[in-house]
């Protein structure tokens, strides 16, 4: 579909204050943005008061020194400071950066060095510790902290008072004035990647880069005006920028910020969403949960919920197909939503779900399955940073489960001998920031970007992801192998909730399982298995059938010869996994070294 909403200028123009401007004036009124107060109770600023806020605190910073031009770097949780700060820096034509909250010191010395910033915006105490010293080092250009929580601002200026310095100076001739200097071609973020392989790069995104991405999405899918986001990923994430910040203003919708990633669940729950983006983990945590919730119905109920899931397959199949669905499909799959189907997705606050999608990581296909079996087709979507988010995806038009759809309008893409992914367009950029301002050219002579991710192209044009080009187990027999693929494999039964394989320059695959800690007890309760489940033999039988069935559904090379099963769950706070969820492999190799190895000196090999 295409936007309803008036674009103020030609699309080639547009920069985010503009699209703010217009919010203020057409939708002021509607609400834009809402958070959980201290007191339990949520707060809602509408589109007008946004702006007005906007205003506020680009005065405050404007008096603390910002200038047009230069970046601000921020590290604080998904709270309003930070998306209300992200607009007004925006506003005086500076270049608002998020640095991931789970950074480690080095990597924040590497940021603030390569970016020349000299003003950093953080949350309270626990980020002061890491910036703190930066302040003293003659190698990084920071001269002052903001700090949000005023309890722990100390010698820095805290939040609160430089607002309240903006409300004192704010001008709005002056405000006017800085956001339409801006041009479309002026930079509007710089994302650093991840860096799990070394020092974060730096990708600068324009306006107009990302005004681009949004139409083309516009164009792509099917949403309720004004329709409602739950913002729980990092700001540092391309994934959230866009749709926690950018999309939301381009179309004035509304996003619900969600501090704590672990409560999107609660979340859901509380505010029955329309539109619903989860990363991988997510939608398999989600559906674990509602697993374990049917795993205690009655026999009678469960075989119910079995056969209206059968229903709602065989919906999304004949539309998978491209096909109608016939009158007497289309009244079951009513029936069958209305009685048994909707009641049990009400539970998890996803009844009135019209738009889920997913990115970041390829989506184990029991996963998209399961949702399918619910009428809830995740519409699967890839994507880089360095191509301002979403590249590809499927539409309720236009899908096939399991591949991550085909090419936003006016991209383009094609596989190269060795299977990597090469993209070209108007979204994908040019290079990598230098830090004295440059840009270092990332792209061939024919404008080709080399993605780093396997895959190939089906007669459809869909793309299908394989894996990370990096990441790709090439065995000691010179086989490659897909660790995803394998990973995936084994997740598809209920009590794997996390899996690696390991066996670069090996003979064979071994692997660590990850026991699911919400569905291993309600597995357990059902057949009358008592205690923890971890020291059940009926549990550990299982799990070797698992894997068992997998290993059956795959080539040898493929094959899990040894494993090993675990209780703790992995996490982005214990580094396992990035912020947006992904499994860092070196991380878990490092911390499981000793334990890969023995399950390979168990035979000497």
């Amino acid at each position: 579909m295409t936007t309803i909403l008036r674009l103020p200028t030609g699309p080639d123009q547009l920069t985010l204050p503009a699209l703010l401007l217009r919010n203020a004036e057409d939708h002021g009124d509607l609400p834009a943005l809402s958070w959980q107060d201290a007191s339990g109770g949520r707060t809602t600023l509408t589109w007008d008061e946004v702006r007005h806020e906007t205003a506020v605190l680009g005065a405050g910073y404007g008096a603390l020194g910002v200038e047009r031009g230069e970046q601000v770097l921020m590290m604080m949780g998904n709270r309003p400071e930070h998306w209300l700060s992200d607009l007004a820096l925006t506003h005086l034509g500076a270049v608002p950066v998020s640095v991931y909250g789970t950074a480690a010191p080095g990597q924040i010395a590497h940021i603030a060095r390569h970016s020349r910033a000299r003003f950093a915006i953080v949350e309270g105490a626990g980020e002061l510790e890491r910036w703190e010293p930066l302040l003293a080092d003659a190698t990084v250009p920071l001269e002052a902290l903001v700090v949000v929580e005023p309890a722990e601002a100390g010698p820095h200026r805290s939040y609160g008072t430089l607002r309240a310095t903006g409300e004192r100076l704010r001008s709005e001739e002056a405000f006017d004035k800085a956001w339409r200097e801006i041009r479309a071609e002026d930079p509007l973020t710089v994302v650093y990647t991840s860096g799990t392989t070394g020092d974060p790069k730096a990708v600068p995104i324009t306006h107009r880069s990302v005004v681009s991405n949004a139409l083309a999405l516009d164009r792509a899918v099917e949403l309720p005006d004004h329709v409602e986001h739950i913002c729980y990923l990092p700001f540092a994430h391309i994934a959230e920028r866009m749709l926690g910040i950018y999309l939301p203003v381009f179309r004035a919708s509304h996003v619900h910020l969600c501090a704590d990633a672990a409560a999107v669940a609660v979340t859901a729950r509380a505010l029955h969403p329309a539109q619903f983006f989860g990363v991988p983990r997510v939608w398999e945590k989600l559906a674990a949960s509602v697993q374990a919730a049917l795993a205690g119905l009655p026999e009678e109920r469960r075989a119910a919920v079995e056969a209206a899931n059968a229903t709602a397959r065989e919906h999304v199949a004949c539309r998978e197909r491209g096909e109608q669905p016939s009158p007497e499909l289309e009244a079951s799959y009513k029936a069958a939503r209305e009685t048994v189907l909707d009641p049990v997705l009400s539970s998890a606050g996803f009844e009135r779900l019209v738009w889920t999608a997913s990115a970041s990581a390829p989506m184990p296909l029991d996963v998209v399955r399961f949702w399918a079996g619910f009428g809830i087709v995740v519409m699967d979507a890839w994507g880089l940073t360095e191509t301002v988010g979403v590249f590809t995806t499927n539409s309720p038009s236009a899908f096939r489960l399991g591949s991550v759809g085909r090419p936003l309008e006016g991209l383009e893409l094609r596989i190269a001998d060795d299977g990597e992914i090469l993209v070209r367009g108007g979204t994908v950029f040019t290079g990598y920031l230098r830090a004295d301002g440059t840009v270092d050219g990332a792209l061939d002579e024919d404008g080709w970007f080399p993605t780093g991710d396997i895959g190939r192209i089906d007669d459809d044009g869909y793309l299908w992801l394989t894996d990370r080009k990096k990441e790709m187990i090439i065995t000691s027999t010179g086989k490659n192998v897909s660790p995803a693929l394998v990973e995936n494999t084994l997740k598809e039964h209920p009590l794997i909730g996390q899996a690696l394989v390991h066996g670069d320059g090996r003979s064979y695959l071994v692997a660590l399982l990850v026991l699911d800690t919400e569905m291993a007890p309600a597995w357990a309760a059902a057949r009358g298995i008592e205690g923890d489940p971890l020291t059940r033999p009926e549990v550990h039988e299982e799990i070797a059938r698992a894997v068992e069935a997998a290993n059956a559904r795959m080539n040898r090379t493929e094959q899990i010869k040894r494993y090993r099963l675990l209780t703790r769950e992995w996490g982005p706070e214990t580094g396992e996994l990035t912020p947006s969820l992904k499994l860092r492999r070196r991380v878990v190799r490092e911390q499981y070294g000793e334990m890969l190895d023995a399950l390979y000196a168990e035979d000497g090999a």
